[in-house]
């Protein structure tokens, strides 16, 4: 399906009593840049929430309950997977997006969709995946994400992907940062694009060169506050490390002694509970007063104002991101590391890149959808249908697919 050049966008419905209450930099509803295809808008909800409810009902979504966060799903009922670290992050954007007066709905939207372009097996099945397909531009799982919902996704009859804003396109495309130092001719971008961003930018120009709204800046971070000190929970829950251990770090250590202090003699578990929430406060009331300053400091009038304020206007201070670093690299090599995790990713790895191997050579064996997709030389176009089937498995699929294709036990003899 070939997609029609963006159009003026029909009127959004709006509530003027909410965008009263938006800091004249936050991205308003009302102000959007529309949908690649136009169509007619709710007559109950904002564009921004209705992105958010086009991906809360996406099949992509769904997926991610079997996804895994750092263990591989099966593990333990009470670890991350995708999706609860997803609803997680979405409560933080919530939060911050609210005090500083940004839009809720486009933040959360962002929030809840920033994974969904992860493959099985988290950053080890991306790794697989990525070498994999090498000779065919890579694989990168904040890419995918935006050509899930531009492309793979199917559930309209009028346009191919979600038909989400503007505003979200941006914000899934370069909510870490600009991805190019200039602005681009959409005709031809530089080849070392990512491949969905190179395949999207000629459709519709996403302003690669600037930073994004400051609500897709808030859902960055809030990534970056919920999966350190969730896996902080998830690592002690794991005995991958001991909470004194944990407590060598700095940031750790001050919340630690604050928990005694407020708490007494508790359980570890509801020791560990208070500890997580008090350092996530911490990290959101820093996140607020640095960049309630930036705020104030770059005097920004509109939206468009921040982006080109050619630096990030949410953020920690300082002090704060030097803790985060030190709390990152503690996780690292205690728990991300470690031989437990090393040993189910390995096996990840590894069903990835069987996985990989057979579809390529024998396309036929995939359902007849992917196969279609496939071309007979086995070249670029079936390496990319079989990467993004593979990035849209859950990690039960991967297992069971492979069980399927590689295990002859059940042969007769």
């Amino acid at each position: 399906m070939t997609d029609p050049s963006p159009s003026a966008p029909p009127a959004p419905w709006t509530r003027p009593d909410l965008e009263a209450a938006l800091a004249p930099y936050a991205c308003r509803p009302s102000a959007t840049r529309g949908r690649l295809v136009a169509e007619p808008e709710s007559a109950s909800r904002t564009v921004y929430q209705r992105d958010r409810d086009r991906i809360i009902h996406c099949t992509g979504f769904r997926r991610l309950k079997y996804k895994t966060q750092v263990f591989v799903y099966h593990e333990g009922d009470h670890y991350r997977t995708r999706l609860s670290h997803s609803l997680e992050v979405a409560q933080i954007a919530r939060s911050i997006a609210r005090a500083l007066a940004l839009d809720e709905d486009l933040a959360e939207a962002l929030a809840l969709a920033h994974d969904l372009g992860h493959p099985p097996f988290g950053h080890a099945g991306e790794d697989a995946l990525d070498a994999e397909m090498a000779a065919y531009d890579g694989f990168d799982h904040n890419a995918q994400t935006l050509r899930l919902v531009t492309e793979l996704e199917h559930r309209y009859a009028a346009f191919t992907g979600l038909n989400l804003t503007w505003e979200t396109l941006e914000g899934l495309a370069k909510h870490n940062g600009p991805v190019v130092s200039a602005p681009i001719d959409p005709a031809a971008p530089p080849l070392s694009l990512p491949f969905a961003l190179r395949c999207f930018v000629p459709r519709w120009d996403l302003a690669l060169h600037s930073y994004a709204g400051a609500e897709a800046q808030v859902a960055a971070l809030s990534d970056d506050i919920a999966y350190n000190n969730h896996d902080i929970d998830d690592g002690l829950r794991a005995g991958l490390f001991a909470l004194d251990a944990l407590a060598e770090v700095p940031l750790v250590g001050e919340t630690c002694r604050e928990v005694r202090e407020a708490c007494g003699a508790v359980p570890q578990t509801v020791f560990v509970h208070e500890l997580v929430r008090r350092l996530i406060r911490r990290m959101v009331e820093d996140v607020l007063t640095e960049s309630r300053a930036r705020l104030s400091a770059m005097a920004a009038h509109t939206a468009a104002d921040l982006r080109g304020a050619g630096r990030p206007a949410i953020a920690f201070s300082d002090a704060m991101a030097a803790q985060d670093r030190e709390l990152k690299s503690f996780l690292r090599a205690r728990m991300y590391n470690h031989y437990l995790v090393n040993r189910a990713t390995s096996k990840g790895r590894r069903v990835v890149r069987d996985l990989f191997g057979l579809y390529t050579n024998e396309p036929n064996v995939l359902p007849g959808e992917w196969a279609a997709k496939c071309d007979r030389a086995k070249g670029p176009a079936t390496a990319r249908a079989v990467a993004d089937f593979i990035a849209g498995m859950t990690d039960r699929y991967a297992v069971r697919e492979h069980q399927k294709l590689f295990d002859t036990s059940d042969m007769p003899l």
